[in-house]
């Protein structure tokens, strides 16, 4: 296997039970990423791209075919292992922020580094820096409630980059925002990518699917380039 090769993923087929009858998800899907890429998944909705999405982010296994994510084989890994490589692997940004309504900014992007067990005050520079890296340095003490919808979008982005992971996923991260705030986003993608994040985008939407430098499409379960 390629050395640059972050995501590899070869036959991968995903059934589900519907009583009796076999509903086919994921149909003999071949899809490899390099390191430092920037790609978008793209495909209506019904299409597979979030089955095909909880399998590349180790939330669920696929019912046959092989994946390897920096190397390491996932398809053969345990639930306690798969929740390790989430850890340590993948950043998450989801379509609805998934903040903490309680917590500040600078509280919420410490989350993946308390599980990790990072001492407090290496995470709460760690913290910042992340916040510092998105441009919300001067919002580090605000509650969720007090801030926009891009900057709660940011928050998020900040807490999936604070544990340096090899893969940031982001599943219609712009679904939630209005166009302005939806492009600052897609904007700060762009900018990660240039520092050498590997960036993988799930989305239905043509125009935000446009901003990444490999394109390729899902329908009825089958993965197609561009």
């Amino acid at each position: 296997m390629s050395r640059n090769l972050i995501l590899d993923l070869h036959g991968i087929c995903k059934n589900y039970y519907q009583g009796k009858y076999v509903v086919e998800a994921l149909k003999d899907v071949d899809f490899s990423m390099e390191e430092g890429e920037y790609v978008a998944i793209m495909g209506p909705s019904g299409s597979g791209k979030s089955t095909l999405m909880n399998i590349i982010g180790c939330l669920d296994q696929a019912t046959s075919g092989t994946y390897y994510l920096d190397g390491q084989d996932i398809s053969k890994m345990s639930e306690n292992e798969m929740s390790d490589v989430r850890l340590n692997k993948i950043g998450f940004v989801f379509q609805s922020f998934h903040l903490l309504p309680r917590q500040s900014a600078l509280s919420n992007v410490e989350m993946p580094l308390n599980y990790a067990k990072v001492p407090r005050k290496e995470r709460r520079e760690r913290a910042f820096r992340a916040l510092d890296r998105v441009g919300l340095a001067d919002r580090v003490d605000f509650r969720p409630n007090q801030l926009s919808g891009g900057q709660m979008q940011r928050v998020a982005i900040a807490r999936a980059m604070v544990n340096n992971p090899k893969l940031l996923l982001a599943d219609e991260p712009t679904g939630a925002l209005d166009s302005r705030s939806g492009s600052a986003v897609m904007e700060l993608f762009e900018k990660l990518n240039e520092e050498g994040v590997s960036v993988l985008m799930i989305t239905h939407d043509a125009e935000i699917a446009s901003h990444a430098r490999r394109v390729v499409t899902i329908r009825d379960g089958i993965l197609k380039e561009g």
